[in-house]
């Protein structure tokens, strides 16, 4: 997506166009098969789910059609993994790269043992202090947490008169792979109606898939992590920049 005088251009396919991923299913699958992928087209000329779907058929509403939906049920069906990803913006990664994103971003890293080592803020642990903790022998445990962010927002303390930057802490720890966001739900008032829009849920991998998943990496030395997903970056789109590819994976450790 491009921001030319003043609005915001989709690029994509026509609507038959026979290379179009026409579902959500039939894009999670494509995730599989590469093994990640940036949400929004970016300087990697077709390196992105938005250049491979219809251009016509976004925030329609309609939820078999329209990308912005796909990505609440791509993210509740949880084949994949969402969240934002590649220089702050969203993107999926499927579980089989998932330890490899999660050895480099963290550096071999668990939360508590970053925030140990002086690694983390203050605020990301006040983030992070809602979906993990200890159990009765000093073993971390990871909360399955269903919190709306809207509502994480003010039960973490930020907001007026907190801390600041709450958008910037939860996107930094997503790019971190601390946290990702596992579903979209609607709020509810007090009759029990769900209104305005969906807003995202967000979790910690290792609720949803696993430690021994996640971490799965972290003998390897997180520049060999590095290194694994640069390569393959540049074996799937070899015209791509190095400096391109590094402003979505990250730089070298």
């Amino acid at each position: 997506m491009e921001h030319e005088n003043g609005e915001w251009i989709i690029k994509g396919l026509n609507w038959n166009d026979p290379l179009r991923i026409r579902s959500a299913g039939e894009l999670v699958n494509w995730i599989n098969e590469i093994g990640f992928l940036p949400f929004f087209s970016n300087e990697i000329e077709g390196f992105s789910a938005e250049e491979h779907v219809a251009v016509d058929y976004w925030w329609t509403g309609v939820r078999e059609e329209d990308p912005w939906e796909w990505r609440e049920i791509i993210a509740s069906g949880h084949e994949v993994v969402y969240g934002k990803f590649f220089d702050k913006r969203a993107g999926f990664i499927s579980l089989e790269w998932l330890p490899v994103f999660a050895n480099y971003r963290r550096s071999g890293y668990d939360f508590d043992a970053r925030y140990e080592d002086g690694k983390a803020s203050r605020r990301e642990k006040k983030i992070m202090d809602f979906y993990i903790g200890e159990d009765e022998d000093g073993d971390t445990i990871y909360h399955d947490t269903q919190i709306l962010s809207t509502d994480l927002k003010k039960q973490a303390g930020f907001g007026k008169g907190g801390e600041k930057n709450y958008p910037g802490i939860v996107t930094q720890l997503q790019m971190e792979t601390y946290l990702v966001i596992a579903e979209f739900r609607r709020r509810v008032n007090k009759r029990g109606d769900a209104y305005g829009m969906p807003v995202s849920i967000m979790l910690p991998p290792e609720t949803l898939w696993g430690r021994d998943l996640v971490t799965s990496s972290y003998k390897e030395d997180p520049k060999a992590s590095w290194e694994r997903l640069v390569s393959h970056v540049a074996e799937l789109y070899p015209e791509a920049a190095q400096s391109d590819i590094e402003k979505l994976i990250g730089k070298e450790p």
